[in-house]
């Protein structure tokens, strides 16, 4: 089948099921803000002189803590596109509260795990001692929306157990200030000690479902409001956390179709949801039918008209567009191509939106939540 075909019926099938509505409600939803991921370029240019192949990953070549002005930038942006009642364009920002205290771990021999929040890792870094006073200053003026993504990208017990084994490439990248590491000479296994909440037995799952629980108070210590909605990190989850959660206030999950469950052999299971599902807590599932994603693009994609054709499926099928765009398109930190380049087709996205739909509402995740808890409209 030819991709793009494929890739036609799929945008379709995502918005067969679920509630619906007659608004153009346009939803962009983040990912990672806060996870540290690669610290610098003369940390990426060392791997690179060691052997390691983190050109070959987006994510390690282009992914790391957003600088003053890679947030300064982004905001300007978002700013000046407003909707049909004025409102500026809105990015849900998932956010990681917290990263690995390397020093303490170290100083502990790797026998015990400790992290920092996000706000000292701002202090040590050399362009960000106001990220966080800008996060802030993007909620006050309604176009960053902080929501939780976890404690830390990173799975805690492979991190300590590849430690106190002595993994020589997880050696490496600790040694260098980064959360896990690829393996040496296979870029294709990438970084899977971000896979935050894989699990491999029921003592360890029980001890991620207390890392997101503690994250979500985290964020509401860092933010002064709770977090209502979740996005799972790399969309795994298990349904068994969905009461604890719920307890906790969260409301909505963020996500894609489906969400992977962990099994203990290594393996998952798929659970798939449809847009405005409510699960036995009464929570509700956001489901993201439309990608904008340039740093992921392979070659020769256009991730504008990609994601224009996206939201026009949304549209025709009386759904709100809901975008998933990952931290790593708008951060500079590491190559500031990676962010201009990304900006400037970002600002077209957002032209062309509201030039083909001038009627369109920008809301944030919770905003849609609420939305489709109070309306009346109609859910299939």
């Amino acid at each position: 089948m030819f991709p793009g075909l494929k890739r036609n019926i799929s945008r379709h099938f995502t918005n067969i099921l679920g509630w619906r509505t007659n608004r153009k409600i346009v939803v962009i939803e983040s990912d990672d803000w806060g996870s540290i991921r690669m610290p610098s370029r003369e940390v990426y240019r060392k791997c690179l002189k060691a052997g390691y192949q983190v050109d070959k990953i987006a994510y390690e070549r282009f992914d790391s803590l957003a600088s003053e002005d890679d947030l300064e930038l982004l905001f300007e942006l978002l700013s000046h596109y407003k909707d049909q009642n004025g409102n500026p364009t809105v990015m849900t920002a998932n956010i990681l509260a917290a990263n690995p205290d390397f020093e303490k771990i170290e100083d502990a021999n790797f026998r015990e795990y400790f992290y920092e929040l996000v706000t000292e890792a701002f202090k040590r870094y050399p362009k960000h001692s106001d990220c966080f006073g800008l996060w802030k200053k993007g909620k006050e003026e309604g176009v960053f929306y902080p929501q939780s993504h976890g404690r830390e990208h990173l799975n805690v017990s492979m991190f300590m157990n590849a430690l106190q084994r002595g993994d020589e490439d997880v050696l490496f990248g600790f040694k260098h200030g980064m959360p896990g590491f690829m393996p040496k000479g296979r870029a294709e296994d990438g970084n899977k000690f971000v896979e935050s909440l894989r699990y491999n037995n029921q003592q360890d799952k029980e001890q991620k479902l207390d890392i997101i629980l503690e994250g979500l108070d985290l964020f509401e210590t860092l933010m002064g409001y709770p977090s209502e909605t979740f996005i799972p990190p790399n969309y795994l989850w298990s349904p068994d956390y969905n009461g604890p959660m719920a307890a906790a206030g969260v409301r909505f999950y963020q996500g894609q179709r489906k969400l992977k469950e962990p099994c203990f052999d290594g393996n998952i299971r798929l659970h798939p949801h449809w847009l405005g599902e409510e699960n036995e807590y009464g929570q509700k599932y956001l489901i993201r039918n439309a990608f904008f994603e340039p740093t992921l693009s392979i070659q020769n994609e256009d991730p504008v008209g990609g994601c224009l054709r996206d939201i026009a499926a949304a549209f025709r099928m009386n759904k709100p567009a809901i975008i998933s765009s990952h931290r790593l398109n708008y951060v500079g930190f590491i190559d500031e191509n990676n962010r201009d380049q990304n900006l400037e087709m970002f600002e077209t996205l957002l032209s062309q939106t509201l030039k083909k739909w001038p009627d369109v509402e920008f809301l944030n995740s919770v905003q849609l939540g609420n939305l489709m808890v109070n309306s009346d409209e109609e859910h299939i």
